[in-house]
């Protein structure tokens, strides 16, 4: 069962997103700098060829990596994705998948963010990679 919220850091959290739910992904571990988030797939996450649909490998490495990056951030910032990339790398079926995402690197105002989906396996089946702007004071608000 899914929890409600995401501890970030020892002051801060936020809530699981709703296209979480809406898929089925979840947080196994968030450290400094780090997301793993995990989704069993399911027929329901297939494309038309009856594979996992690569929205759904995207969505997963998103939410891994916004939540990678947000245990970055001070109190009152936030960000937002300016660029997100993935490379697929094979095609998967009914499997549990985990998607492991990094901070590259966080600037002032820009970060790097990477992660790596792999299989029950351990096999590689996609890498993504963002780019993240933090935003900071009015930019901030209410986000």
């Amino acid at each position: 069962m899914m929890e409600n919220k995401i501890k970030l850091n020892a002051n801060m959290e936020i809530s699981v997103p709703p296209v979480a739910k809406l898929i089925g992904f979840e947080p196994v571990e968030v450290k400094n700098g780090e997301a793993v988030f995990k989704l069993t797939t399911e027929e329901a996450h297939f494309n038309p060829m009856g594979t996992v649909h690569g929205g759904i490998l995207c969505d997963l490495a998103d939410a891994a990596m916004g939540v990678a990056y947000a245990t970055l951030l001070n109190e009152h910032e936030t960000f937002t994705t300016v660029e997100l990339k993935i490379n697929y790398l094979k095609p998967i079926w009914k499997t549990t998948i985990k998607a492991h995402a990094v901070v590259v690197k966080k600037g002032n105002t820009i970060g790097l963010i990477e992660c790596s989906i792999y299989d029950e396996d351990m096999s590689l089946v996609s890498k993504a990679s963002s780019t993240c702007m933090t935003l900071k004071e009015r930019n901030a608000k209410n986000r």
